[in-house]
């Protein structure tokens, strides 16, 4: 039985083109996968966290009465520095969680590295959610019933008790103590004129 031998040339051109074919089919797998996040390069400029309070406020941009607190950073803590304020009173860091990634610290409360940074524009104002208001003509026409108030009651002191030593005697009582006294007296003068009466008789 006779052997067939393959030519070096034919076995080197099908290894290329298996490579090449495997190449083209992984392709499309890198392109269409997730392209991992790449962290930009700063200018190695930094902040350290130094104060005496607990905790330093990280707030979404340059003022503590405008915008809002995304986060804190505590004493010795550091975060990459990106620019800073017109004035220079507040520092740009990079603060993961925030709005962009990125937030504002007062720079009295932070050191920051040797170097220059750059004066960023102050994020947009937040705008406060809107309030509830009531349609003035809805609220005329609706009913206003006035709340009833019951008039007081009038309620009778109670009765006052005289105590018993305290008592005047009844009139039936007066009168009969006047009717005997009365007697008593004609009874004294009438005994009176008696014996006035017999004296007179003696002496005669």
């Amino acid at each position: 039985m006779k052997r067939t031998w393959f030519p070096p040339l034919i076995f080197t051109i099908v290894i290329v083109l298996f490579i090449l074919w495997t190449l083209f089919a992984s392709l499309p797998t890198f392109v269409l996968a997730q392209q991992p996040t790449v962290t930009p390069t700063y200018s190695g400029m930094y902040i350290t966290v130094m104060t005496d309070e607990p905790f330093a406020n990280v707030r979404m941009g340059p003022s503590s009465t405008i915008y809002p607190k995304v986060g804190v950073l505590y004493p010795g803590d550091t975060a990459p520095a990106l620019g800073r304020s017109a004035g220079g009173d507040w520092i740009q860091i990079s603060f993961p969680g925030a709005p962009y990634d990125k937030g504002w610290i007062y720079s009295p409360l932070v050191q920051v590295s040797p170097g220059t940074l750059q004066i960023v524009e102050s994020p947009p104002t937040p705008v406060p959610p809107p309030t509830a208001t009531i349609d003035p003509t809805l609220a005329a026409q609706l009913p206003v019933y006035p709340t009833r108030t019951s008039m007081p009651t009038f309620t009778p002191p109670p009765s006052l008790v005289v105590p018993s030593f305290l008592q005047t005697p009844s009139a039936s009582a007066n009168s009969e103590g006047s009717v005997s006294v009365a007697v008593i007296i004609m009874a004294l003068m009438t005994l009176g004129l008696i014996g006035f009466l017999l004296s007179l008789i003696s002496h005669r």
